[in-house]
Order: C-alpha cells, then sequence, then structure tokens
C-alpha cells in the first residue's frame, strides 16, 4: 500500500448514517483511492476491480482471507444502503453505494461500479476541497474493529477545529453502523463500542482522541471530541552520525566526556 493512498470523501457522505461491515468499509475505502486515481473522469459506468493481493497488502492480512472477504462482499455489498439530508430541501436521502458488482472467481477478485450518489461525493471537485474529508488509507489499516475505523472517519473531518459539535447519540449510533438493538445499555455501548474505538484509534492512528458527554438531567444524551493530530518522530539520521561521548578515541586515549574536562596548556 502507498502512503500516497488518500481516502476523500464528502463530509455529506462521510457523515452519512451507514451500517457496513469492517470488510465491506475497507473494500469502499481502496475502491474509493482507485476511482480518484481516474481524475475526473469517474461515472456509474467506470468499473472498478479490486482483488485479494490488493486487500491482503492494505490490511495486513492473508491472501487467502482477501479472496475471503471479496467473495463476501460480493454477496452482501449491493444491498447496503446509506442516507443523508438533502441540503436542497432537508428531506432524508435513502441511497445504495454501488449499482453493480461481479464476483471474479478465477481472479480471486471484485468488479464493481459506483452509483451515482457516491460518484459525485468522491471525485475531485475544484475549489470544494474544503467541503470534503480526507485521511490516509494506512492511518485506518490496522484498525480491527468497524466502530474505530467509522470514528476515525466521523473525527477527522475535525481535526483543524480541534473541538468537535455534539453527536447527538441516537444519530451518532446510526453513523457508527449500529442496530437499534444493539448495545442499547450505555455501559454496553461505551464499554463495545466507544471505548474501543477511542482506545484503538489513539494507540495506532495519527489522532489522539477524548470525549465529554452531553446530558439531559441525567440521560446521556451525545458526546463532545476533542481531536489532536500526533506530534511527527523527530528524524533520527542527524542523531545517528554523531559519536557515542563515552567512546574512547584512539589517539588520545581519552573519551569524548574525559576531553572536554581535560585543562588545555598553554
Amino acid at each position: 500500500m502507498s502512503n500516497s493512498d488518500l481516502v476523500v470523501k464528502s463530509n455529506r457522505l462521510n457523515s452519512a448514517i451507514q451500517n457496513l461491515t469492517l470488510a465491506e468499509l475497507r473494500i469502499i475505502q481502496l475502491a474509493i483511492v482507485d476511482a480518484r486515481e481516474t481524475g475526473k473522469g469517474l461515472s456509474t459506468d467506470t468499473p472498478l476491480r479490486i482483488d485479494g493481493l490488493r486487500y491482503a497488502e492494505a490490511f495486513n492480512t492473508t491472501r487467502q482471507n482477501g479472496y475471503i472477504r471479496m467473495k463476501e462482499a460480493e454477496e452482501t455489498l449491493f444491498n447496503r444502503r446509506f442516507s443523508f439530508i438533502d441540503d436542497s430541501d432537508g428531506k432524508v436521502v435513502k441511497s445504495r453505494w454501488i449499482q453493480r458488482v461481479k464476483y471474479l472467481d478465477d481472479e480471486g477478485a471484485i468488479e464493481l461500479a459506483f452509483t451515482m450518489d457516491v460518484v459525485k461525493a468522491i471525485t475531485r471537485l475544484d475549489g470544494a476541497e474544503e467541503f470534503f474529508t480526507k485521511y490516509l488509507l494506512n492511518q485506518t489499516a490496522n484498525l480491527s474493529s468497524v466502530y474505530s475505523v467509522r470514528l476515525y472517519e466521523l473525527l477527522v473531518q475535525w481535526k483543524t477545529a480541534v473541538k468537535t459539535p455534539t453527536f447527538a447519540l441516537t444519530t451518532f449510533r446510526q453513523q457508527l453502523g449500529l442496530a437499534n438493538n444493539e448495545y442499547k445499555a450505555m455501559c454496553n455501548f461505551k464499554a463495545r463500542v466507544l471505548d474501543l474505538a477511542v482506545n484503538e484509534i489513539n494507540e495506532k492512528t495519527d489522532l489522539t482522541v477524548s470525549y465529554t458527554q452531553e446530558k439531559r438531567g441525567r440521560t446521556i444524551s451525545g458526546f463532545k471530541f476533542t481531536v489532536r493530530t500526533k506530534d511527527k518522530p523527530k528524524d533520527k539520521d542527524a542523531n545517528d552520525n554523531q559519536r557515542d561521548p563515552n567512546t574512547i578515541d584512539a589517539f588520545t586515549g581519552q573519551t569524548d566526556n574525559e576531553s572536554k574536562n581535560t585543562p588545555i596548556l598553554a
């Protein structure tokens, strides 16, 4: 996987209510990376091919597992939907991710075509980058929970602002992909979903995140997050060329530290 593999989605698509599995979300990520490489020529007729080896290399798994995930996605991805609010009239729009999918048995690959709603949300639009969320694919590649990936996507959108608005609990759960009957108790939601995702993001990505609870009376109604980008590690090359100050010099018989303390005779 290239360090320049950039996942870019409109903020509206990024914040959409969705319910993809981890494997399905990863395939969508790879397809978005490949789709953007085609530039402005992407359309609903543009087939995107992803093979098991590509999946395996991108997400640090075996080739066999990659083939299995391709096959599983072919059976389920076509029926996955997402929903968002239409800015023009405030109405809820429901859409599919893909309009066509085919599994290539002899190649261990999947071929898919995005719907128009997705195409419009991932292709390059001059002068509109500020309305897009983007991140490097390798930042989420080692996240083992789909909730971690989704939370990362939702929060990286706010890394410049540092503070997020309140994520209302009901919508937030849907954005993470939870069904109404999953982890209904707040203690389970926090332990199995939210805290798990926050800890994994802090451990494995370029973000450091934390949250506070918003309450209505005694009931938790939502969450606010603080999002910061981790400092990049300092370049060690300069230090690699420096001599250990305790190394004995072959000519003086002293270490550098000892030489500093030796008086110079006039």
